[in-house]
C-alpha cells in the first residue's frame, strides 16, 4: 500500500486514534494574572472555562530560564539546575549566562516523549536563548530571532526581537506545525516578554497584543482540533522605581563583596538593562555572611535575605549555582550593576524576578488524560505529568 493509500484507508484511522494525543504547551512570557484580566482574550478564558484555569506558583526567581527549564523538565530547579538566567560558576570563577543545554541536569518534555511515548517534538521560541537551552530530544527547532531560509519563505521575514509581532510570527509557525505536521507529537512554544516589558496590563498596545496573542491561539486550536492545549507563565512584571548595586552599596559600607549579580540578567538588555528582583551576593570570605546579610536587609526595599541553603531548602533550587546569599527586592526593588549604588528608575521601567510576580496562569484545555485541578500548584506541573509511564 503507498502512503497516500494508506493515509485514506481504515487502518490510518485506526492508527492515529491509537496514538497518544497531540500536546501543545504555550509558554507566554510574562503573562501575569494582571495582564489576563485586562485584555480582551475570549480563547484563553473559554480554554479556563471548558477545562482547568488556576493561578499557580512559579520558580524563584522569578525569571525566564529557571521558569521554562521548569516547565519543559517538569522538574523543579533542585533537579534539572538552571536556577536564573545568570550566575557565577564558582568551579571556574566565570560569570556565565545559563544557556547551554550542557547545564540542564534533567530530561526535557521531548526527551521523555520520545522513549516513553515514541512520539515526535517541536520547540518553537522567540528567543534565540530557548533554543540552545531546552533542544534536546526536539526533532524540529524554530527561533524566531534567527529563522532558517526555510520558515522565512514560509511565513515571511520574521520581525525584530524587541517587537511584539516576532510572537505573532512565531504563532503562526506553531498553526502551520498544527495543520501539517501531524506527526509532531509535542509543541512546545515560548514567546518573548518584550511587550509586558514595554506596557502595562492596561496599555493599548498591550491589550492589542495579547488579543492578537489570543486569535492565533485559537487558529491553532482550530488547525489541531485533537489536540491538548496547555498554557503557563513564567513570572509577571511590574514597574521598579529603584535599583541597588550590592557591590557598590557594601562597599561604601565597608565591606567588599567578590560579586553581586542580578539573577534576570541576559543579553536582551533592552528589556531590563540587566535589572532583577533577585541577587546572587557572593562574598571575599565566610566569615562575612551575617554582617553581609544584615548590611543588605537592612537598606530600603529589600525583602529578605537568605544564606544558600535556606533559600535552596525553601524554593527547591541548586545550591552550587546560586550566590552563598540571595536578595530578593520588593515589589518596587531590583539589582544589576551599575557606577553608583543605587538609582531611581525612570516612570516606564518595568521588571520582575522578585516573589510578587512568581505567581502565574495555567490552563489546560481539552486533555483526555490530565490529572485533577489539584495536582497543579506549579508552573512546571502544567507538564509533570504528561510522560508518566
Amino acid at each position: 500500500m503507498n502512503r497516500r493509500k494508506f493515509f485514506e484507508s481504515a487502518a490510518a484511522a485506526a492508527f492515529l486514534r491509537a496514538r497518544p494525543q497531540r500536546t501543545f504547551v504555550f509558554f507566554i512570557d510574562g503573562l501575569g494574572e494582571d495582564y489576563v484580566a485586562a485584555s480582551a482574550m475570549p480563547v484563553l478564558n473559554s480554554w479556563g472555562r471548558k477545562g482547568l484555569r488556576r493561578t499557580v506558583k512559579g520558580v524563584m526567581p522569578s525569571v525566564t530560564n529557571a521558569n521554562n527549564a521548569s516547565v519543559c523538565c517538569g522538574c523543579f530547579p533542585a533537579e534539572h539546575g538552571i536556577t536564573a538566567n545568570f550566575f557565577l560558576d564558582e568551579a571556574t570563577g566565570k560569570e556565565l549566562y545559563m544557556e547551554s543545554a550542557d547545564l540542564v541536569l534533567r530530561p526535557t518534555l521531548f526527551e521523555r516523549a520520545a522513549r516513553r511515548l515514541g512520539v515526535k517534538s517541536a520547540l518553537l521560541s522567540s528567543k534565540k536563548k530557548t533554543i540552545s537551552l531546552l533542544p534536546r530530544g526536539a526533532d524540529l527547532v524554530l527561533s524566531a530571532e534567527v529563522p532558517t531560509s526555510e520558515w522565512s519563505q514560509r511565513l515571511g521575514p520574521a520581525p525584530n526581537i524587541y517587537s511584539p509581532d516576532i510572537n505573532y510570527w512565531l504563532l503562526k509557525a506553531a498553526e502551520w506545525i498544527a495543520r501539517n505536521r501531524a506527526d509532531i507529537g509535542v509543541m512546545y512554544v515560548h514567546t518573548t516578554d518584550y511587550p509586558m516589558h514595554m506596557w502595562p496590563p492596561e496599555a493599548p498596545e498591550s491589550k492589542r497584543h495579547l488579543a492578537t496573542v489570543d486569535g492565533l491561539l485559537g487558529e491553532i486550536a482550530a488547525a489541531a482540533p485533537d489536540a491538548a492545549m496547555l498554557l503557563t507563565a513564567d513570572h509577571g512584571m511590574n514597574h521598579k522605581t529603584r535599583c541597588w548595586d550590592l557591590e557598590h552599596a557594601c562597599a561604601n559600607r565597608g565591606l567588599k563583596l567578590r560579586a553581586a549579580i542580578s539573577a534576570e540578567q541576559d543579553k536582551y538588555l533592552k528589556h531590563h538593562q540587566g535589572y532583577g528582583g533577585t541577587a546572587w551576593v557572593y562574598l571575599e570570605s565566610k566569615k562575612d555572611e551575617g554582617r553581609a546579610a544584615s548590611m543588605i536587609g537592612s537598606l530600603p526595599g529589600i525583602e529578605r535575605v537568605y544564606s544558600r541553603q535556606e533559600f535552596a531548602r525553601e524554593f527547591r533550587s541548586f545550591p552550587a549555582r546560586i550566590g552563598e546569599l540571595v536578595a530578593i527586592g520588593d515589589k518596587t526593588t531590583v539589582f544589576g550593576r551599575m557606577d553608583e549604588e543605587s538609582k531611581q528608575l525612570p516612570p516606564q521601567y518595568r521588571s520582575h524576578g522578585c516573589l510578587v510576580e512568581a505567581s502565574v496562569p495555567l490552563v489546560v484545555f481539552n486533555a483526555s488524560k490530565a490529572p485533577d485541578s489539584e495536582a497543579f500548584r506549579y508552573n512546571l506541573d502544567l507538564t509533570r505529568w504528561l510522560t508518566v509511564a
